[in-house]
């Protein structure tokens, strides 16, 4: 695993950290919490018959993925943030 920052392939700001990223085994990136609350957007989404919430970059509105909460993750919050990786850029940490 490497550690580092993820963030927005469109503009560049910074969305999500290793240290929050987790293994869902849903073949998406997943993250437990961004960075930083006011790094992303949350917007209903009632696409394809569903009830979701869709996950954008709050800097520049690209489409990130969609966010899951009460799955039963042993994580800290019971959010799982289902990113597309080709969203995502990684900046490996220094050292």
């Amino acid at each position: 695993k490497t550690n580092g920052v993820y963030s927005c392939r469109a503009c560049g700001a910074e969305l999500f950290t290793s240290t929050t990223k987790f293994e869902s085994h849903c073949g998406w990136p997943s993250f437990y919490d961004p960075k930083d609350t006011d790094a992303v957007e949350l917007i209903e989404d009632r696409s394809h018959g569903m009830l979701r919430t869709e996950v954008r970059c709050a800097r520049c509105g690209s489409h990130l993925g969609h966010v899951f909460e009460g799955e039963g993750y042993p994580t800290p919050t019971d959010q799982r943030y289902c990113i597309n990786s080709i969203s995502l850029r990684l900046t490996p940490d220094e050292g």
